[in-house]
């Protein structure tokens, strides 16, 4: 059976053409589809692509932090990704009197570039199939649980040999197809990554929630940092006595500029995605997942605004809190409208139609049905796991209270950090948020899925905002001075206190009462779903499979191209410095730009500055801050947004409105040389042109 799947996905690797510029490759695997890229217009080989022999293109990508990429540009380490990956650590560097988010940072020599603490960079060593080792010593005959272990076990055994090959390795082995096939990821992590400068937000977040996801764009989405190694160019702690990663391989920047129809390559690592999903799971994600989600963190952000507007503290405070938060919010937006006007859901039912004809006395017949019941299954609570996380753990003082039980539960003698909690801590902020959040949970929610200690407190207060008065006029957890002074001894009081109360209750209710039965619809819905994979390839035998995207390096192509948003609408692919200027308004924050960029564009000759572009390439959440590069393999741009159109991609990708954006590098250029006066940098980069 095993020697039957892994024909099956050669197959539909091998022969299967993919519809337009649909898809998320496998670098190891770019070999077979190196031909259609070639003929689209790239000039490069699958040797330079991705090589474990000599350096190659992948060796100038990096995993950035826990979810983001970046690109190597020097052959002194130096990195470039976008201004939003880098945004939290630019707001821990931050304060009144140096607010680097308003003003941008530049360093104007080594010693001037900042420290991070917990920022890590990852270079990808090797990727291999390993299908065959982690299912050795599986059979049929084994319950789920049994190939649970062998895999498990197997694993291990691949992982721990993989990091003994060297210092500073981290490894993982990842299930694609839905455990259909495995793949050994090798990475190595370096820990000293140092802030070279960012564009201030005026420029770096031009548009702020208004323009994100949107379409013209004009946002200089960048942020640069440099990778440090100790003398032997290894993985080595801060020190100052570390020097510039010496990279294998680095971008060369090409300054010719991008036009309709150019070829446009993606090297990133895509964060997720569900493409072979059955109808149900879209149809939740549609109709009940994004819209409630939506609604309570328009609440939220509601809130955080109103007091960001009027102080600029509590503005540095709240930035990345807020930007957070707004993100995927807006992105929910897009998708939900994305799939009902591509009709996925409908489409996703007929093409289930034709497949239980097809699955009529194979092993695949009822499938369908048997996953639909899946979800029938789980919904319900899974809605309540949502609603949890997006209103109780929303709650700033509530996650703080338990993090400093566990940290005095696990470490008797540690004291809690209250420090970094409370710099970037708005009591007000927290207050409100708690009245909107839990007045959201008891009228949206059914009462079977409300904790008895929630319905108890309700009933005792007799309204959420009493509740809330009482909670922080008596929880030790809105005192810095009190929680730093906390120790082991005080376990038993921060029990009863009742912001550590209410969380833990909760905490309770949705291990106890949600999360088992979440767990095992979802454990049944994997298994099923893994089948299902191995139907579909069996059903379309000719059509090209690409795996869903889990964060490891992916290549996705495409080109230069503007798209049609809706009838007698039509979106150039280019947007120029004039667009800024056009956008300027100093009495809105998000569209306030720096006086030296109006003053130099007054001077004239900048009108046709480009500034972002796109294209039709396969991306998702991970790729922000991936290179894209040209024909010849050189940087045109770092990948940044998609468009609020076509942010379903991560469910269906529809190429009539799928487009990637990208920050053009000649507008990155233009900011460091022009706003930074940190040209200095253009030294230590190779431009191709």
């Amino acid at each position: 059976m095993k020697r039957i799947l892994l024909s099956i996905l050669a197959l539909a690797s091998f022969t299967g053409i993919a519809l337009a510029d649909e898809g998320m490759w496998l670098p190891a695997l770019i070999s077979q589809r190196i031909g259609d890229m070639q003929a689209k217009g790239f000039k490069l080989s699958a040797e330079d692509v991705y090589s474990v022999n000599q350096a190659s293109l992948k060796d100038a990508v990096v995993l950035f932090g826990g979810g983001c990429t970046g690109e190597i540009v020097s052959d002194e380490g130096l990195l470039l990704t976008n201004h939003h990956c880098g945004y939290g650590f630019i707001q821990r560097h931050s304060s009144v009197e140096h607010d680097y988010l308003k003003d941008g940072f530049w360093a104007m020599d080594r010693s001037q570039e900042l420290p991070n603490r917990g920022l890590t960079v990852s270079f990808l060593q090797r990727m291999e199939e390993v299908t065959d080792q982690v299912l050795k010593g599986y059979d049929k005959s084994m319950t789920e649980l049994q190939r649970d272990s062998v895999i498990r076990v197997n694993s291990g055994e691949l992982v721990r040999a993989a990091m003994e090959e060297g210092k500073g390795l981290r490894a993982s082995v990842e299930a694609l197809y839905y455990g259909n096939q495995y793949f050994l990821f090798v990475y190595k992590i370096y820990r000293d990554v140092r802030l070279v400068g960012a564009p201030p937000s005026s420029i770096g977040k031009f548009g702020g929630d208004t323009d994100n996801w949107m379409w013209p764009r004009h946002t200089g989405d960048f942020s640069i940092f440099r990778i440090y190694a100790d003398k032997d160019n290894e993985p080595a702690d801060y020190s100052e006595d570390n020097v510039p990663y010496k990279p294998r391989r680095f971008f060369k920047i090409s300054r010719k500029g991008v036009k309709e129809g150019d070829f446009t390559f993606v090297y990133g690592c895509p964060g997720s995605t569900k493409e072979y999903v059955m109808s149900e799971e879209v149809k939740y994600t549609a109709e009940v997942s994004d819209p409630q989600k939506i609604a309570l963190r328009t609440k939220r952000l509601d809130i955080q605004k109103k007091y960001m507007n009027a102080s600029q503290a509590v503005r540095i405070q709240y930035s990345s809190k807020n930007a957070g938060v707004s993100n995927a919010w807006k992105k929910w937006q897009g998708e939900e409208k994305g799939i009902k006007k591509m009709k996925t859901v409908a489409a996703k039912q007929a093409f289930e139609r034709k497949f239980n004809k097809w699955a009529e006395g194979t092993e695949y017949e009822g499938l369908v049905d048997k996953l639909g019941a899946l979800y029938a299954e789980r919904n319900p609570y899974f809605r309540a796991q949502e609603y949890y996380s997006e209103t109780v753990r929303a709650i700033e003082i509530l996650s703080f209270a338990s993090g400093v039980v566990s940290t005095l539960e696990r470490d008797r003698s540690a004291a809690p950090n209250a420090e970094s909690f409370f710099k970037d801590y708005y009591q007000p902020i927290d207050e409100e948020t708690f009245v909107a959040m839990m007045e959201a949970f008891d009228s949206q929610m059914e009462d079977r899925f409300k904790p008895e200690y929630f319905k108890e407190k309700l009933a005792e207060y007799g309204s959420v905002k009493a509740w809330k008065d009482d909670l922080f006029k008596k929880t030790v957890f809105t005192d810095k001075a009190k929680v730093s002074a906390l120790t082991s001894a005080d376990l038993e009081s921060l029990y009863e206190d009742p912001a550590y109360e209410l969380y833990n209750a909760f905490m309770a209710w949705f291990y106890e009462d949600i999360r088992p039965v979440v767990d095992e619809a979802n454990a049944k819905i994997r298994l099923a779903n893994r089948d299902y994979m191995r139907g579909q390839m069996a059903f379309e035998p000719d059509k090209a499979f690409y795996p869903d995207a889990n964060l490891t390096l992916r290549v996705a192509y495409g080109h230069v191209a503007g798209y049609h948003p809706a009838d007698g609408m039509y979106y150039a692919p280019v947007s120029t410095l004039k667009g800024i200027i056009e956008k300027d308004n100093p009495e809105i924050f998000d569209y306030n730009i720096p006086q030296a960029l109006r003053d130099i564009y007054a001077q004239g000759g900048h009108d046709d500055q480009a500034v972002c572009f796109l294209a039709t390439n396969h991306t998702s959440g991970g790729n922000s801050g991936s290179p894209v590069i040209n024909a010849d393999g050189n940087l045109i741009g770092i990948n940044f947004d998609r468009v609020w159109e076509g942010t379903m991609s991560d469910i269906a990708f529809d190429p009539e409105v799928c487009r990637n954006i990208s920050l053009d590098i000649r507008y990155l250029l233009f900011v460091v040389d022009k706003i930074g006066h940190a040209s200095y940098l253009f030294d230590e980069m190779d431009f191709a042109d």
